[in-house]
């Protein structure tokens, strides 16, 4: 790619005005570049007033959202109209939208909102909000059509009940028309900043240059297909090796694009929190590249990070950070976005010198920001913001994804549920009597779904949802329960505990159920000890789970709302079961970039012979760690040797200690902190001789950097697979029925994505050299070979015994 690949930028000629737009009052200094605002966004800003409460929670989604809205307009009749697409100026300022409903016949505007519980539940300035939306679209409806009077009709649908609330009032069009004059006005000043800041952001970014002397190897093919992807408004699945610079090698081109692509935000997502540092660190380097610095980084923060309050509920009596929030927001907001610059500590100073919540202050910065930089959850959870703000907002959102390899897991824990008897125990023990119904009949519920017979019995049941004993027996008593709860939460708020948490836990069963397909399993789960001798027989505990099997029928629109999006990993392949388990079109692209670094680099050794499947372990263990030792004696150095679990590690750690206590070791325990996690990559040391022993698919088996003689060697003593038990049988045969695949084989992707990110923390920089050891005869399979890198120069051999 050249250091100016984009095409030439084409001036966008202005809108015509909408009719009638010469008969009313217009600015006295009209902006000179235009602007566009959708009407929430209008109303979003010129509407919000007064304390921020969170107590009416949690709103529906944006799939409820969709289905109140389909709800109420099969309700309506013939000659309904949906969606009507509005739009009108105000001087430069472009005001468009889409209105929910519209009965000619009556001359009535719907605005839809879906909610559970009752309107009257809800803070005065939401409900203010709501009418702020509808008379901007009942102004413009006026415009468009010529009308002079106009019944407006506010319709709040209850996800629960199924049963409308509706609040009706009749406005002359002179009326709307000054409302709308009035919004328009306030918002002027600010439009006409955001539309020079665009201008500006658009023109730096265009003459962007790379920030370093030349591209690393590879990292130009991989700017190249970004940029082809972004200009092709295509998903690309890109495979980058280690050393490669994915980072600077996807924002880089992205960036360049997003003038001559009209792109409004860049979404850089990680799966874990190392990716988030680096992203942050190169947009840092590439903004004092830009001249002027004048586009906007924003750190979507999560919320246990930005929250000053922890312990208390978000709401205007409990927090003070809460009170008076909207108020305040506006010279909070233009103070920020004078910074530019938005990590989380920006906005936490910026947030508390205008006494209000830095967390909340981020959510209101996304609208304002250029590139945002935050966990992938924002975007692919069922709840996430930025995407229902694309949606809301009509953004043009063009996202990358590191660490890729990641999301099939991530997205699959973000579209399951689990509910646990202790769960609702510890939960009973906080809540008042008038909850105490609620929670018993959920108990009694969950019990039922056991059957009297294995009240007392451990063991694994799959179920199936069209059972009378879940769908006429569980699920009626979880809808009372978690209205129970959220009636509750909205009178009493709660801040943290088993309460609250069962709470947010029944309303995520609640968005799930509705959705439950063949993607996704349900089972119960009764694990527990035998009762001690002369003990009466206890019930064990249940478990029941909704677990994500398959994740793209979830992930599929995402990917369809974006302008282009970019997977980037060094483990990805093979791309068809990429495409497959994420929902990607079959077209996305796809590029495997070769080795950063020369493949003699890295001696690869396969340790034929030598088995770690579960019954094998005991017996193989003293020749495992007698070859351990012998690759130690042959070239002393810091070595990692990962394993598939804590219990077969420290197996390994103690017969090494026994065997050969003159090699230092460390292991990864299975809780450490920040701190431990630190200490144990500080015994990495240039000088050092050691192995530290941790878990395959752990902290310490990805995002880790340690070059040149911090580490010049790892061991891999397991195939990655996940254990045998009940559960994993049943996922296994799901995904079997679902892509066509022996289950096993669906396994194996990941398990060798697993070893590959393994393996890659030995070789860091073109002068590192290093030794991998698989230690288990079945990486010598032609079908575990064959998901390996073809750099690795393994040989081809006789099939062993079935992995």
């Amino acid at each position: 790619m050249s250091p100016d690949p984009r095409p030439p930028t084409t001036a966008t000629p202005a809108p015509p005005a909408a009719a009638g737009a010469g008969t009313h009052a217009q600015p006295d200094t009209e902006p000179d570049t235009d602007y566009t605002v959708a009407v929430r966004a209008l109303c979003d800003f010129t509407a919000k007033q007064g304390d921020l409460d969170r107590r009416f929670t949690p709103s529906a989604t944006a799939l409820e959202g969709l289905q109140g809205q389909q709800a109420v307009a099969r309700a309506r009749g013939p000659g309904y109209e949906t969606e009507i697409a509005l739009e009108g100026r105000w001087g430069r300022l472009r005001v468009r939208g889409r209105a929910d409903g519209y009965d000619p016949r009556r001359q009535c505007l719907e605005e839809v909102k879906t909610i559970r519980g009752h309107p009257d539940e809800l803070p005065a300035n939401r409900r203010r909000l709501h009418w702020a939306q509808l008379q901007t679209y009942g102004a413009l409806l006026c415009r468009q059509r010529g009308l002079d009077q106009l019944t407006l009709a506010l319709v709040y649908y209850d996800v629960a009940s199924q049963g409308e609330v509706v609040l009706r009032q009749v406005y002359g069009s002179d009326e709307l028309q000054a409302l709308f004059d009035d919004r328009c006005a306030a918002f002027a000043a600010w439009a006409q900043q955001e539309a020079r800041h665009r201008a500006a952001r658009d023109a730096a970014l265009a003459q962007l240059a790379f920030p370093l002397p030349q591209f690393r190897p590879g990292q130009r093919a991989l700017a190249e297909a970004v940029y082809r992807a972004a200009t092709g408004r295509r998903c690309l699945l890109a495979q980058a090796p280690t050393g490669i610079g994915k980072t600077l090698g996807t924002l880089f081109p992205l960036l360049r694009a997003m003038p001559g692509q009209g792109i409004d935000k860049i979404a850089f997502l990680t799966c874990k929190g190392t990716g988030r540092i680096t992203a942050l660190d190169t947009l840092a380097r590439l903004r004092q590249a830009s001249p002027g610095q004048t586009w906007r980084v924003l750190a979507m923060v999560p919320k246990r990070q930005g929250c000053e309050h922890p312990d208390r509920a978000c709401h205007p009596e409990a927090c003070p950070l809460a009170r008076g929030f909207y108020d305040r927001l506006p010279a909070a907001r233009a103070e920020a976005v004078a910074l530019g610059w938005l990590d989380a500590e920006a906005q936490r100073r910026v947030a508390l010198a205008h006494g209000i919540c830095p967390y909340h202050l981020g959510q209101e910065l996304l609208r304002w920001a250029d590139v945002l930089v935050g966990d992938v959850h924002h975007y692919f959870d069922p709840g996430g913001q930025l995407f229902g703000l694309m949606q809301a907002l009509d953004w043009r959102l063009a996202v990358l994804v590191d660490e890729a390899h990641n999301l099939a897991e991530r997205a699959r824990a973000m579209h399951g549920a689990e509910l646990g008897s202790a769960d609702l125990q510890a939960a009973a023990q906080q809540a008042p009597p008038a909850l105490a119904g609620a929670l018993g009949a959920l108990q009694q519920a969950l019990a039922g779904l056991a059957g009297p017979a294995n009240a007392a019995k451990p063991g694994y049941t799959l179920l199936d949802p069209a059972a009378e004993a879940f769908d006429a027996g569980f699920k009626p008593a979880l809808q009372a329960a978690a209205a129970a709860l959220s009636d509750h939460s909205h009178r009493q708020p709660l801040a943290t505990g088993a309460l609250p948490a069962l709470h947010f836990a029944l309303q995520r069963w609640l968005r799930l159920l509705d959705k439950l397909g063949e993607h996704s399993l349900l089972d119960l789960q009764a694990p527990g000890p035998p009762a001690g001798e002369g003990a009466p027989p206890a019930a064990a505990p249940l478990r029941l789970s909704l677990r994500n099997v398959l994740p793209a029928p979830f992930l599929r629109p995402r990917w369809q709302a974006l302008h282009s999006a970019t997977l980037f990993s060094a483990t990805l392949a093979p791309p068809g079961h990429a495409r497959q388990v994420l929902g990607l079109a079959d077209d996305s692209g796809w590029i495997d970039l070769p080795p950063a670094f020369p493949p003699e680099h890295l001696q690869v050794r396969v340790a034929h012979g030598l088995s770690t499947r579960y019954p094998d372990r005991d017996r193989s263990l003293l020749r495992l760690v007698d070859r351990v030792a012998q690759q130690f004696d042959q070239h002393p150095g810091n070595y990692l040797a990962f394993f598939s679990s804590f219990d077969y590690l420290d197996k390994a750690a103690a017969a090494l200690a026994l065997r050969r206590p003159d090699i230092p070791q460390w292991r990864q325990d299975r809780a450490m902190g920040s701190e431990a996690r630190q200490a144990f990559l500080a015994r990495f040391e240039p000088q050092g001789r050691g192995l530290g022993f941790a878990v395959l698919g752990g902290v310490f088996a990805e995002g880790v950097d340690l070059p040149g003689p911090l580490l010049i060697g790892a061991f891999i003593a397991t195939l990655g697979l996940p254990p045998v038990s009940p559960v994993q049988t049943a996922v296994q045969a799901r995904l079997a029925q679902l892509l066509g695949t022996d289950g096993a084989g669906a396994d194996l992707v990941p398990a060798m994505q697993r070893v590959v990110q393994a393996a890659g923390r030995v070789l860091r920089t073109p002068q590192d050299r290093g030794w991998l050891w698989l230690l288990d005869d079945r990486y010598a399979q032609p079908r575990v070979r064959d998901l390996l890198p073809p750099s690795w120069g393994l040989a081809p051999a006789a099939p062993s015994a079935a992995a």
